[in-house]
């Protein structure tokens, strides 16, 4: 696991970020999948960190990689759930919350699929509760 210190080029925002690897964080900048907590944008960047040095007398022990094999396991258990009980809408997501959430549709199921950043912003604006979360595609491992 690596931490990276991230900047929101558009609103200045500073926080922390957990990633499996430098590859893992441009694999999932590639996919659109970091954004600010503060502004939503996607426009992120790595700044400068020192490395993390310390005695091996008060250093804890680095978690496993199996531990991150567990958090992969949980991902994929929460991502077949999900599969199993909502309709994947795809990208028309924003469009189908708003017919639901406005009475246009009814449905018995929840509904899950793409939507980006902004859309994601507008729907919460609207009073449309929506939840990201992180998605593991099944060519990956």
């Amino acid at each position: 696991m690596i931490k990276y210190k991230l900047n929101c080029r558009n609103c200045g925002s500073v926080f922390d970020s957990w990633f499996a690897s430098s590859k893992e964080f441009e694999k999932l900048k590639k996919m659109k999948l970091i954004n600010c907590d503060d502004c939503k944008s996607l426009d992120i960047e790595k700044s400068i960190m020192s490395p993390r040095i310390s005695s091996n007398s008060n250093s804890k022990k680095e978690k496993s990689p199996s531990k991150m094999y567990e958090v992969k396991s949980k991902i994929k258990e929460f991502q077949s759930y999900i599969k199993k009980n909502f309709e994947y809408v795809g990208e028309k997501f924003s469009y189908e919350a708003r017919s639901i959430h406005y009475g246009d549709k009814k449905t018995k199921k929840g509904i899950y699929g793409n939507a980006s950043s902004k859309d994601i912003s507008e729907l919460k604006e609207e009073g449309i509760e929506t939840m990201q979360i992180p998605w593991i595609n099944d060519k990956e491992n």
